[in-house]
Parts: C-alpha cells; structure tokens; sequence
C-alpha cells in the first residue's frame, strides 16, 4: 500500500516477568493509509493498548519493524525516539492528564513549549486549538472547573496543538457517559474527515467503534479480523 502512514511488519512484543516471558504481539502484519480512522479491538489482554503505545513510539518492539510518517521508529533511540513523537503524534487518553495548577489555555500550550514558536505565537496556536474543539470558552478555566467532556476536549485540543501527523487515542471515552462520549467520538471523526487527521484508536466499545472507517479486532496478540 503505497499511501500507507504506519507500515507494521512481523511486529511482536514480549515481557520478562520474573523467569517468565510474556507474548504480548505476534508477527502482527499492518497498513494504515494515511488520512485512515482506525479502531483497535479486543478482549482485555488481547495486545491492542500495547499496539497503540508502538504505533505512538511509547514503546519498543521485541522484533519485527515499524515505519510511521517514513521513520523506522522501531530503530530510534530513545532521543531521536522523543523527537519524532513531539514532531508527529498527538495523544488522548482515557484520563486527561492536565495539569491541574494551569489554565486550559496553558494546558494546551504545553507542548508548544519545545518548539521555535514565541510566547505569542504559542498562545494563538493555542487558542485556534482551543476553538477548533469547542472550548475557547474556557480557556481560562482549569481542569477542576471543567466537566469530563470539557476536560477531554482540552486534551484532544493539547494532543491536536502541534498539528501532528497522528492521533493515538487509548480509550478516550471510557471515563465518559454516552451522550459525551459521542460528542467526543463526534469530534475526533471531524478531525479525520475535515482536516485530514490519522486516527488510531484503542476502544472496547462497540458504539465508539462505529464512529471510526474500519475496525481491527486482535485476540491473544494476533489480528484476527477486520471490518471496513
């Protein structure tokens, strides 16, 4: 697939636990065209989250080789490793992780703060971020001022501020009732569709899963099937 963003080949993980090895991923083969919306599924322990974090360079391969936006990330050290993630990937969690001393303002800008950008140029990035997702608003609020859906948008506004090529979202939803998890799943499909973001995201929620282009169900660290 000559479009493909993420290309995985024979990717597999493992863990030592005690004398024990732990197979988390085996020989997992993947394309992901860029400008995709791709929901990882699967039972609890069926690998998914563990094959976000490699696709987000969170993590390191045990062997096999993967290619995001043209680098072998599998191959980067651990500096090179930060920089391509600061330069092209974007975060959300299931939990927000703002900082609850600061500003939704100042949360968003956070990342800004390792680039060439001024103060003022940080600040408008910021607040266009802010603004695309709804919460320019509340801006000056801080995290334990604003709901959870509010506080999920400020982070997807933190993950989107540095125009990343990807967007990797390990349950973004799951602290979230129905009505918001739909606005937010709505949010993160406008993303996609309207400005060109690639999505990958770790749900076990059907429902959330219907928002993405197709979905790819793993079982026991193997793709075993997928819809779309």
């Amino acid at each position: 697939m000559n479009d493909a963003l993420i290309r995985i080949r024979n990717l597999t993980k493992s863990y030592r636990r005690g004398g024990e090895t732990i197979e988390v991923l085996h020989g997992i083969d993947l394309d992901i065209p860029e400008g995709d919306f791709v929901a990882l599924m699967g039972p609890s322990g069926s690998g998914k989250t563990t094959l976000l974090n490699l696709i987000g360079g969170l993590d390191s391969p045990t062997g096999g080789a993967i290619e995001v936006a043209g680098a072998r990330i599998d191959s980067l050290d651990g500096g090179r490793l930060a920089a391509w993630r600061a330069a092209h990937v974007g975060f959300v969690f299931q939990f927000y992780n703002l900082m609850p001393a600061l500003t939704a303002l100042k949360n968003v800008e956070l990342p800004l703060l390792l680039t060439h950008l001024d103060r003022r140029q940080r600040r408008r990035h910021a607040e266009l971020a802010l603004e695309l997702v709804g919460l320019a608003d509340r801006a000056g609020h801080k995290p334990g001022e604003l709901s959870g859906g509010q506080e999920q948008r400020g982070a997807i506004a933190r993950a989107i501020v540095s125009d990343p090529t990807l967007l990797v979202c390990d349950e973004p939803t799951g602290d979230l009732d129905r009505k918001t998890a739909d606005e937010i799943l709505g949010l993160l499909q406008s993303l996609n569709r309207d400005h060109g973001k690639t999505v990958v995201m770790v749900t076990h929620d059907p429902k959330a899963a219907e928002f993405a282009a197709r979905r790819l169900h793993l079982d026991k660290g193997t793709l075993v099937a997928a819809d779309g």
